[in-house]
């Protein structure tokens, strides 16, 4: 359900940003009445939210940092006045068409010098399938106009945003995630291709095997050889390019396929796919197996994780047993 919250004094504020987004603090920048609202909807895992508020500060501080939370990235788009985000050492000034992205298991300052609206885009980190220091070289990082990045995505989010009100159910989900999965392929290219990275051939290299074994996790034959044959190397070079990133390479197919199983399983649209099918669908045809390698990744069985997330079809109140007079199972 779409939602509008509105807070006319700065402790209501404090506790509406703080159960709409993570913890926060916030601090006026100046005397005088305050305003702000926050309205948007949470699409299973992933929150979309228009904010709305006169000028102040928020800070993610490494006290409510450290009270606990899983970690999650956030992505703006300024829509109206500015701001300035600080997080790693950078700060850059957000105006109208503008993106950045930020995480919030580390400290982050937004400071808004007048009245704002901006869209931000809340979601597991998981969901970026990116590590974290390569997302790291790109927070408090502007991307808008003239940038490849910000225009390829900018006017994307713009649009869900103004169908939020609307979006509900599998599609609306499914879009948010659409969201994440472009900015997961834009961020990617942008830390390879950005001028001030050193130069790297392994690391590129690595990135365009895990990039190709993206692209074939369906297939149950992926592996050192075929990848190695790809990429024109010996499969010893394969091995050694993924120890030294602290990896192995198998450990690494399956974690993509586990990650890529769970989204299914958690994608109202798929919720009626038995889990079996799920599993083969991305390179895990042996249900049993699949079963064992899911629990000891997520600490419950595909089965159980598809009903905790809420996404499992309904159980048909009839069915031909108990048509026959046979008491349904709980």
């Amino acid at each position: 359900m779409y939602r509008i919250d509105h807070a006319d004094s700065f402790g209501a504020w404090r506790r509406l940003i703080s159960q709409s987004f993570v913890p926060l603090e916030a601090l006026p920048v100046r005397p005088g009445p305050f305003a702000g609202r926050v309205g948007g909807r949470r699409l299973n895992d992933v929150g979309m939210m228009h904010v709305e508020a006169t000028a102040h500060t928020v800070e993610r501080t490494p006290g409510l940092i450290a009270a606990g939370s899983e970690g999650y990235y956030k992505l703006n788009l300024q829509l109206e006045g500015s701001g300035l985000l600080l997080q790693d050492g950078r700060e850059t000034t957000l105006r109208p068409g503008d993106l950045a992205i930020y995480d919030t298991q580390r400290p982050y300052t937004l400071a808004f010098g007048e009245d704002f609206r901006t869209l931000v885009l809340m979601f597991p980190q998981h969901l970026l399938g990116l590590a974290p220091e390569d997302v790291a070289e790109l927070t408090a990082v502007r991307m808008g106009r003239g940038q490849r990045l910000g225009e390829a995505v900018a006017p994307f989010v713009a649009q869900i945003g103004q169908m939020l009100p609307s979006l509900e159910g599998p599609t609306g989900y499914r879009l948010a995630r659409n969201v994440v999965d472009l900015l997961a392929t834009l961020l990617s290219d942008e830390v390879y291709a950005r001028p001030d990275r050193k130069p790297d051939d392994h690391a590129r290299l690595l990135h365009r095997i895990q990039h190709h074994i993206d692209a074939n996790l369906a297939d149950p034959g992926l592996g050192p050889p075929g990848i190695a044959a790809a990429h024109f190397i010996s499969t010893r070079t394969l091995h050694q390019l993924f120890a030294d990133a602290g990896h192995t390479v198998a450990g690494w197919i399956r974690e993509r396929r586990l990650e890529r199983c769970r989204r299914d399983l958690t994608d109202p649209l798929h919720a009626r796919v038995p889990v079996g099918e799920v599993g083969a669908r991305w390179g895990l045809p042996d249900a049993a197996h699949f079963s064992r390698v899911f629990r000891a990744a997520f600490g419950s069985s595909p089965t159980q994780y598809r009903r905790l997330s809420g996404t499992a079809a309904p159980t048909p109140r009839h069915t031909a047993a108990t048509a026959q007079g046979v008491p349904r199972q709980p």
